[in-house]
């Protein structure tokens, strides 16, 4: 038994799942800085700032979930050649129009956060309580910007379902 009050074997499908997301994360963090440096048009001012507040919260997201996979006790991933091979998230173009852009970091948004599901499931089959708090605390933020960058790519005259 370790400090964590958890057998260290139970541990590892969850830190799998979280060297994935580690992996994701770093994919995503790049395609954020990619887009920062490139976004030309109307709506640069507003989406180089939004950029780089979201890659500056993924720079701190990255960090928090090698430290957790630490106090689980295995080594994060931690070559690009990994993340690369095993991130669902794939790099982009940087010759893409603004909502091109925000488009595809909704579709990184979808993934990291179907990636934070699997997470979830493998720590809450242990009681994993660090891992399940850390990772739902993400999923409401990722949530909460993926509404914000969704609102963007509408037309003014775009309406919210009805009660």
């Amino acid at each position: 038994m370790s400090y964590l009050n958890i057998n260290d074997e139970k541990t590892l499908p969850t830190v799998v799942e979280l060297n994935t997301l580690l992996a994701d994360y770093h994919i995503y963090y790049q395609n954020l800085r990619n887009f920062h440096w490139n976004i030309l048009g109307e709506n640069f001012f507003d989406l180089h700032q939004k950029f780089e507040e979201l890659y500056n919260d993924a720079q701190v997201k990255i960090d928090e979930i090698a430290e957790r996979i630490l106090t689980l006790r295995y080594h994060p991933m931690s070559k690009l050649s990994d993340y690369l091979a095993s991130s669902s998230i794939k790099e982009v173009s940087s010759k893409q129009t603004d909502k091109e852009m925000v488009n595809a970091i909704l579709d990184n948004h979808a993934t990291i956060l179907k990636q934070m599901s699997k997470v979830i499931d493998k720590a809450n089959k242990i009681g994993d309580e660090g891992t399940i708090d850390l990772i739902g605390a993400y999923i409401r933020e990722l949530e909460k910007n993926s509404w914000m960058l969704n609102a963007f790519t509408k037309k003014t005259a775009s309406q919210l379902n009805e009660v």
